[in-house]
């Protein structure tokens, strides 16, 4: 099997943890849990994810001169990620995510940009050749819009496909520009419920917001609906798979696992209901432990699920 060649480009932070029985009200104090930091951002989580798969990833972020700067580029290089392209910004600290998780792996996040706010489509551009030769270009929101759509399109101008993770999602559609420029569009459910106004709860609603997606230009759509499971629409039909059962723990990084692993299958040329199940696997795995990176699994952690399930990868 051919290892795949994936660009990301996106956000890096560095994630402070706090795990405690249950998430505050506004106003009030938790007291006690657990504490853990670790390197997060969704661009950097999907590299990381793609990364452990077996994929050939490079990273395109913007990251602060200060320490948590150097402590990410150095676990990055330890995945095996090219850094090349990891900028550093002596004028803006790296991003930091604060994030409460309770004892049922729900979780709230408050994210600090900094330096992810300031890559920009010349940034972008150092990476062109690295774009255009890839098999896959993943891309989020957590970085402007312009730099997003700089590396869509790049990729889609020489038939590299752009899966784009649209995190944080915008109130309403999407530009019809952007997405002209996208092959799959990978919301969850109220990404999908912000981008069309249609609340999204299950299959049914799943499909309705879809169908509103494609009438926007989008052409492959898949919703994640968490433990619930996922829906596709794509050209070639539609379909619907049931959410793994596992112990969950830590649903922050599962989104970026789940696009990690939906870049590396269809990298590697899996028809897009194959590509969503193996997508699946690596994002139930992923909730099973604490942390975002720290969560991620290896391909051999997903043939090992895989085959207790008596599923083929």
């Amino acid at each position: 099997m051919k290892t795949p060649r994936i660009v990301v480009v996106g956000s890096s932070n560095t994630d402070m943890v706090v795990k405690g029985d249950r998430l505050p009200s506004p106003g009030e104090t938790v007291v006690g849990g657990s504490f853990v930091m670790a390197p997060g951002g969704k661009g950097a989580n999907q590299a990381v994810a793609a990364a452990r798969l077996g994929a050939d990833v490079t990273l395109v972020a913007k990251v602060g001169t200060d320490v948590f700067g150097d402590q990410a580029i150095a676990g990055y290089r330890t995945e095996g990620i090219v850094t090349d392209f990891i900028l550093r910004d002596p004028d803006h600290h790296t991003g930091v995510a604060l994030i409460l998780v309770d004892d049922k792996g729900e979780n709230l996040i408050s994210v600090a940009s900094g330096a992810n706010h300031h890559l920009g489509p010349q940034d972008v551009e150092k990476a062109a050749e690295r774009i255009r030769t890839a098999d896959a270009v993943v891309v989020q929101l957590e970085i402007p819009m312009d730099a997003v759509a700089c590396a869509a399109r790049l990729a889609s101008a020489v038939g590299v496909p752009v899966i784009l993770d649209p995190a944080p999602a915008p109130a309403g559609p999407l530009d019809s520009d952007l997405l002209r420029h996208v092959a799959y569009l990978k919301p969850n459910e109220s990404e999908a419920e912000r981008l069309t106004g249609i609340r999204v709860e299950d299959e049914a609603t799943a499909r309705r917001a879809a169908e509103r997606l494609q009438a926007g230009g989008v052409r492959d759509t898949i919703i994640t609906l968490g433990a619930k499971g996922v829906f596709w629409m794509g050209p070639m039909g539609s379909g619907f798979l049931p959410g793994f059962r596992v112990e969950a723990l830590d649903s922050t990084a599962a989104g970026d696992a789940f696009s990690g692993g939906l870049a590396c299958a269809l990298a590697r040329g899996l028809p897009l209901a194959d590509a969503v199940r193996y997508a699946s696997l690596v994002g139930a795995l992923s909730v099973t432990r604490l942390g975002a990176q720290p969560s991620l699994p290896t391909g051999e952690d997903v043939r090992r699920f895989a085959t207790g399930l008596g599923i083929k990868v």
